[in-house]
């Protein structure tokens, strides 16, 4: 493990000492000219970059009223301040919402209001100068775009809308973040995060039909561009290869066979992830998500479902409509996309999955609600179903079920520290001070209600507790797929 100081798990997450520019220092990688190019963003600065800078931030502004308004707004009441994971952790006060969203506003406010143009002391404006620029680039990657300090603020600003548009600025000037742009680079060309091409993929859940029979004496099929299937499943990459997302995986398929629902993979659109939405780019949204129209079109689907990732579901349920929509052509029983818990708890509720709950009885679980899942979308046709739909399938499927403290969930829950675009090994530091609200939430619960598990259904959640769990004395095999429990407890056949 890196040489990080931890911060100490209490009983609860006290408010930190200031220490500014604490995480001044951190930076991630920058983006190659070639990752830029890809994407169509400069490769390097360029010449003219504030000039650029500023008529794109103004550009923003105009295309969005919702922009306008938050950074119009602040009063500096400070409900936000202690909201943050990342200012919790680092005790660096530009990691206060409030602050790290001046880093913009007070740019916007010296170029486009007048009492900023001729005043700019009244109001905290700032000359848009090189060491500012830095700023964006340091302080903007270390937003995680959770949204839990507009749960809290009066007038409801969203941080996450800031740091996207500052992010989009940046790589418009030509300095752009190599992980998301890279990424997104890889979804072009191949169609999917990891850049895994369609032999590599077949061949994958080949190997996956070949476990689950060895398990189980059944032949539950991984099915690849089969044209009139009834389910096109658009799920994170990371469940092809990684733990605990593949038992996930497997999980869905184990699902799909029981209830006798025809399902398929799309060679072309693997990925449900859309990076582009971290960097604020609505035309790179659209190009990803147009993958998934295409390929539901090509294989003639009735209904898509999304999979366990939790901005995928954002992107999905709030940006599909806009972006690729109207969906007209899929079963108008299923007009919308479905999120694989919003199927399961269905097929459960009808009796349509024979399930043993005895399989987990090794296991006492809580559940993490991922941010953009819990703050940006529903599941079900009830309010709250984001919520509630993936803690009932649970305790379908399990015997020994708590929830965290309260004020550490639903809509007010932590952040894993790693969302946002920021799950990269460069940020680690970052990522391990970000994660102690959260993991401050479950130790308690492993101490006080003997928690062994904490499933999630988000591929960074996962990723991002498998790495830092360690950090904090707690192991990275007790978080677990939502759909690994479920895929654990369905009852396939007796192995011959």
């Amino acid at each position: 493990m890196s040489d990080i100081e931890v911060p100490v798990l209490q009983d609860y997450v006290p408010t930190p000492e200031l220490h500014p520019g604490a995480m001044s220092h951190l930076k991630p990688f920058k983006a190659s000219p070639e990752h830029q190019a890809a994407l169509g963003f400069p490769g390097t600065l360029v010449d003219d970059w504030k000039e650029v800078a500023i008529r794109r931030l103004g550009e923003l502004v105009d295309g969005s009223r919702a922009l306008r308004v938050y950074l119009d707004s602040c009063v500096k009441c400070g409900a936000c301040t202690d909201k943050c994971h990342y200012f919790l952790g680092t005790g660096d006060p530009r990691n206060m919402p409030v602050a790290r969203q001046d880093l913009l506003r007070g740019v916007y406010r010296r170029y486009y209001t007048w009492v900023g143009r001729y005043l700019p002391w009244l109001v905290g404006a700032t000359d848009l100068t090189e060491e500012v620029l830095n700023s964006w680039y340091s302080y903007y990657h270390q937003c995680s775009q959770c949204r839990r300090c507009s749960v809290f603020c009066p007038f409801g600003i969203d941080t996450a809308e800031v740091s996207m548009a500052a992010r989009e600025i940046l790589d418009s000037v030509g300095v752009g973040q190599k992980y998301c742009n890279e990424i997104l680079g890889k979804v072009h060309k191949i169609g999917n995060n990891l850049g895994l091409p369609e032999p590599a993929l077949r061949n994958t859940v080949e190997g996956l039909e070949e476990d689950v029979k060895e398990a189980t004496g059944v032949d539950v099929r991984f099915p690849v561009d089969v044209v009139g299937a009834e389910v096109l499943l658009i799920t994170p990459s990371a469940d092809f290869f990684a733990e605990p997302h593949i038992d996930g995986l497997i999980g869905y398929a184990k699902v799909f066979h029981q209830a006798g629902i025809s399902w398929t993979l799309s060679s072309q659109a693997s990925e449900a992830a859309n990076f582009a939405m971290f960097i604020g780019s609505r035309e790179q949204m659209q190009k990803v998500a147009q993958r998934v129209r295409d390929a539901a079109l090509a294989l003639k689907v009735k209904r898509i479902v999304v999979g366990e990732c939790g901005h995928a579901w954002r992107v999905a349920y709030a940006f599909w409509g806009t972006l690729i929509g109207p969906l007209d052509f899929l079963d108008p029983r299923y007009p919308r996309p479905q999120h694989i818990c919003e199927v399961t708890e269905g097929l459960i509720a009808r009796g349509a999955l024979k399930l043993d709950m005895s399989a987990n009885d090794d296991k006492v679980v809580t559940f993490h609600d991922s941010c953009n899942v819990a703050r940006a979308t529903r599941m079900g046709d009830r309010p709250g179903g984001q919520f509630t739909v993936p803690r009932s399938v649970i305790r379908s499927v399990c015997a020994h079920y708590v929830d965290m403290d309260p004020a550490t969930i639903g809509d007010r829950t932590f952040c894993c520290g790693g969302g946002g675009g920021l799950l990269t090994d460069d940020l680690i530091e970052l990522r391990v001070k970000g994660a102690l609200p959260r993991l401050q939430a479950l130790n308690a619960v492993v101490e006080d209600k003997k928690v062994t598990h904490m499933a999630a259904i988000c591929a960074i959640c996962k990723t991002q507790f498998s790495k830092v769990l360690p950090y904090y004395g707690l192991p990275r095999e007790m978080v677990v797929s939502v759909h690994q429990l479920v895929g654990d407890a369905i009852v396939l056949g007796a192995k011959e």
